[in-house]
């Protein structure tokens, strides 16, 4: 882990195995990403700086900014987000569990949020993202009159350590084998409301692989 040079505008990158075979074809087409200030100390802003407002945030702009790093548990705790315009009260989306252990290959969570402080908040359902899907299958589970029984949609490990996105009122995880333990995250986001909150989501390894 290192520093950037903040004095230019710079984008680091870090690539993973996939995102290096598809750079070399010329295939690498970003469709999303995410934003953070995980590194900004607002305290430092200085509203009484005796060189006037252009030195407000002088303090902050010189902090110095993190390379990227793989570590997505750590890289992003705190997500900016967008929300509607006009937009009064910042949605609080809670869920039961603040951390996830899986230790054996099939156990299964249910993952279900909730809107606490938005009457009838995000009854379109939610949003959740599963930063490795090769350790856990995501299924979201959805039961109503419209579909008239449940359904499961999964996702399928592949090998390459992508990302799975699944929308709903609640989320399955069930563990996968694997050879190593290995923690992600998972990242719930209120489909009608952008408020967000991220857990994380460990796997412990397979000991009958020994």
């Amino acid at each position: 882990m290192g520093y950037l040079d903040n004095t230019s505008v710079t984008v680091d990158a870090v690539l993973t195995k996939l995102g290096r075979e598809r750079l070399a074809k010329g295939k690498l087409n970003i469709t999303k990403f995410c934003l953070g200030d995980d590194e900004i100390n607002y305290a430092l802003y200085d509203t009484s700086h005796n060189l006037g407002s252009a030195y407000y945030g002088e303090a902050i702009e010189r902090m110095p900014v993190l390379e990227a790093f793989t570590n997505d548990v750590q890289a992003l705790k705190y997500k900016l987000v967008t929300l509607p315009k006009n937009t009064q009260v910042l949605p609080v989306i809670t869920i039961a569990q603040s951390s996830v252990t899986l230790a054996k290959p099939g156990n299964k969570i249910t993952i279900s949020p909730q809107t606490d402080n938005i009457t009838g908040g995000n009854a379109g359902g939610y949003s959740f993202t599963i930063g490795n899907s090769d350790i856990v299958r995501i299924s979201t589970i959805e039961s109503s009159e419209e579909y008239g029984r449940a359904q499961t949609y999964d996702s399928i490990a592949t090998g390459n350590q992508l990302s799975a996105t699944k929308n709903g009122k609640s989320v399955e995880l069930t563990a996968y084998s694997i050879t190593q333990t290995t923690t992600t995250t998972l990242t719930v986001t209120g489909i009608d409301t952008g408020g967000t909150v991220t857990i994380p989501i460990t796997v412990t390894r397979d000991t009958s692989l020994d």
